[in-house]
């Protein structure tokens, strides 16, 4: 794909859609393409995480680690895996296999920083996305505890 077409693409990730063309723009040129094979492991449940991928063609099961409760989970084009990893340090919480032939685009934690060490403004906007999105799920949680000790009376 083009440095244009990478762009666009990565504009439609979720995380990424309130960045600017300049801030996509670093991303795009500093990733890494990843081809894989169907059946290829990605990562493992356990293993260290130092970013994330973006599905870009084709699609990966997320089978979840040995403690997880749920089960197989599959993403697609656009998916974004290992959000937190672009930010901390986090161990995977799943393995991560190609369902069929799979293009991912890897976005390192290290260009994830440079990235918004350049562009404040853009960590600014992200910051504000995952304040509210913590804000939805501490609300979730606390409906959630309230269902769990109402059952438990």
């Amino acid at each position: 794909m083009s440095l244009d077409a990478d762009i666009a693409f990565l504009e439609k990730v979720p995380l990424f859609a309130a960045l600017d063309k300049q801030a996509l723009q670093i991303l795009a040129i500093g990733a890494e393409t990843k081809q894989l094979q169907s059946g290829a492991v990605l990562f493992y449940a356990g293993e260290l995480a130092d970013g994330g991928y973006v599905v870009q063609e084709g699609s990966l099961i997320l089978e979840p680690g040995t403690f997880a409760e749920r089960g197989d989970i599959t993403v697609g084009r656009g998916t974004l895996v290992g959000e937190l990893a672009l930010l901390t340090d986090m161990v995977c919480q799943a393995t991560a296999i190609a369902k069929e032939p799979t293009v991912v685009i890897r976005i390192s934690r290290s260009l994830f920083r440079k990235m918004l060490e350049s562009y404040p403004a853009a960590a600014v906007t992200l910051r504000d996305i995952l304040t509210k999105r913590l804000d939805l799920w501490q609300r979730d949680l606390v409906g959630v505890r309230k269902k769990l000790l109402k059952n438990d009376e």
